[in-house]
């Protein structure tokens, strides 16, 4: 019996299925006509004589027509000859490597200018709001407390700015237990533990040193809190009496009276912040020329280069029984470290680093008492100027001493005229001290 759709011969079935294992036909393995043009009828798909197709039924399934327009059609491998595999002439579909849009065309370049263009605009605007609000924060935080307006005589105003610098030995927020550590003792009040003048000019910058017992006369002076005046009698005094005497006030109305020179600003910084800006640093590096002890500020340094945390530092800049200049050696090492320490304070990596820089503007300006007229820009020029002595770029020097008398150290009146003159003149200073 012949299980194969009438009309179809062996022969067809051999072509078709051969190799089946089942005697039923294999619908899926229908193969497809695809023919290049119209055959006539009868005529198989390479143009011999042939039976015509059976009809469907009998289990094969409807295969749609590549002849008559509705499927493929004649032109079916068109697209082979034309290049229009993937899509159709009028730009539908995925058109090839061309097109890798989609259809949609190709996409744009991006615009590069455009967008460095606004990164920039971007990361200028968050600078200049950053810098506007830290210049604000940090203005806040600045102490002014001495009122300069209240000192009277004042010499004329010379070339050049001057700053009157000074360490106080006040203990003020310290601990018992930071006392003990930090070798500071217990005294009431404040007293000058170093006083320097810091001059910036055209023609270079200049650091004095002012021993604390140098020999000064106390002049007539107004009383920074009760506003009554108090008539010079001549009486001389060690200068830091007269800070320990009415403070801030009287201390520049005497060094201005006894120098001839208009302090325009006063800035003061006590044991406790020193030490807090050394550490928020982290550290200064120093060169010590000759190790020293002092059981009384806890010195115990060795010879050469070495980095001071806020403790060591506080011991360096106190020393002055370990020498036998005393308070003039003190003071020179006052002078080295405090430029040091400026330099330290203005190098890149702590003015761009935020975990740097904030916490040194912290407690540095928490600790730091001005005053009124001061202003952060003046503060800036102060450290840089002092950065710049460090460098080699100013000069540093002791009020120049001619002798002693009863414990006081007595200034050379002829250097300090000479001295005094160059500064008011913005000249360069050729004047050396002790």
């Amino acid at each position: 019996m012949n299980d194969w759709p009438e009309g179809w011969s062996g022969d067809d079935r051999d072509r078709y299925g051969r190799g089946s294992a089942s005697a039923q036909p294999e619908s899926a393995r229908v193969m497809r006509q695809v023919r290049r043009g119209q055959g006539a009828p009868g005529q198989g798909a390479y143009g011999r004589q042939g039976p015509s197709a059976p009809p469907y039924g009998s289990g094969v399934p409807q295969q749609p027509s590549y002849v008559d327009g509705q499927g493929y059609g004649g032109d079916y491998d068109s697209g082979y000859n034309t290049g229009q595999v993937y899509g159709s002439p009028g730009g539908g579909g995925y058109d090839g490597p061309g097109d890798p849009g989609g259809g949609r065309g190709p996409r744009p370049a991006p615009n590069w200018r455009k967008r460095i263009k606004w990164t920039a605009i971007v990361v200028i605007t968050g600078l200049i709001v950053t810098t506007v609000g830290t210049y604000f924060w940090a203005d806040s935080k600045l102490n002014r407390e001495v009122d300069l307006s209240k000192v009277i005589d004042r010499p004329e105003q010379g070339d050049g700015t001057n700053y009157l610098i000074v360490g106080s030995d006040s203990r003020a927020g310290l601990s018992s237990e930071q006392k003990k550590q930090l070798h500071t003792g217990s005294a009431e009040g404040k007293r000058t533990d170093s006083m320097m003048i810091l001059h910036t000019g055209s023609n270079g910058d200049t650091l004095i040193s002012l021993p604390r017992d140098s020999d000064v006369e106390i002049p007539t002076f107004v009383g920074s809190e009760s506003g009554k005046t108090y008539k010079g009698t001549g009486r001389h005094v060690k200068l830091n009496a007269a800070y320990a005497e009415d403070g801030p006030e009287l201390l520049v109305r005497t060094v201005e009276f006894n120098t001839g020179l208009r302090i325009d600003h006063y800035v003061e910084i006590g044991f406790a912040g020193f030490a807090s800006i050394v550490d928020a640093v982290g550290g200064v590096e120093i060169d010590i020329d000759k190790g020293f002890k002092d059981k009384y500020s806890g010195a115990d340094f060795k010879a050469g280069k070495q980095t001071l945390n806020g403790d060591q530092a506080l011991a360096f800049v106190r020393t002055r029984h370990a020498f036998a200049a005393s308070d003039l050696q003190r003071t020179k090492n006052q002078q080295k470290f405090l430029a040091a320490l400026a330099h330290q304070v203005a190098t890149p990596g702590t003015v761009l680093n935020p975990f740097k820089l904030y916490p040194t503007l912290g407690a540095g300006l928490d600790s730091l008492i001005v005053d009124k007229d001061m202003g952060l820009y003046d503060l800036g020029s102060m450290f840089f100027a002092m950065k710049g002595v460090n460098g080699g770029d100013g000069t540093s020097l002791n009020m120049p001493i001619s002798g002693s008398s009863g414990g006081n150290l007595v200034w050379n009146k002829t250097k300090v005229k000479q001295l005094v003159q160059e500064l008011n003149n913005d000249e360069k200073v050729t004047v050396t001290g002790n």
